[in-house]
């Protein structure tokens, strides 16, 4: 059974850091990459950030320089470690996992998500 949870999210000021982490289990083998989407109110699900088993890293461009998001192969998680948080960073985050099942095919598997909420 597949088990994805996300934790850490919270309300904080502007400025602040948050630390989100994912651990997921039942997956299996032959992982693709582990991403961090959000979607904020009114706007659509977004790629944040996105690594790989081999750690190579992508992120949309308004985190860049503030996010940075790490993985443990032998525990199977993934985090994201936000600072100096906007109040645009305000979103539900989740994390997907994804399987290579084909040669061209992959599995997503995904969390409920975590509320980051960034106010004065």
């Amino acid at each position: 059974q597949v088990q994805i949870m996300e934790s850490g999210g919270g309300l904080v000021q502007p400025g602040e850091s948050l630390r989100l982490s994912c651990v997921f289990s039942g997956i299996g083998s032959s992982i693709s990459q582990m991403v961090w989407y959000r979607q904020g109110p009114g706007n659509q699900r977004e790629l944040v950030a996105s690594i790989t088993p081999d750690s190579s890293v992508y992120y949309t461009d308004s985190v860049k320089g503030r996010f940075t998001i790490s993985r443990d192969n032998t525990t199977d998680t993934v985090s994201l470690q936000m600072s100096s948080l906007k109040t645009e960073d305000t979103a539900a985050y989740y994390c997907m996992v994804q399987k290579k099942t084909g040669v061209d095919s992959y599995a997503s598997y995904w969390g409920r998500g975590t509320q980051v909420t960034v106010s004065s």
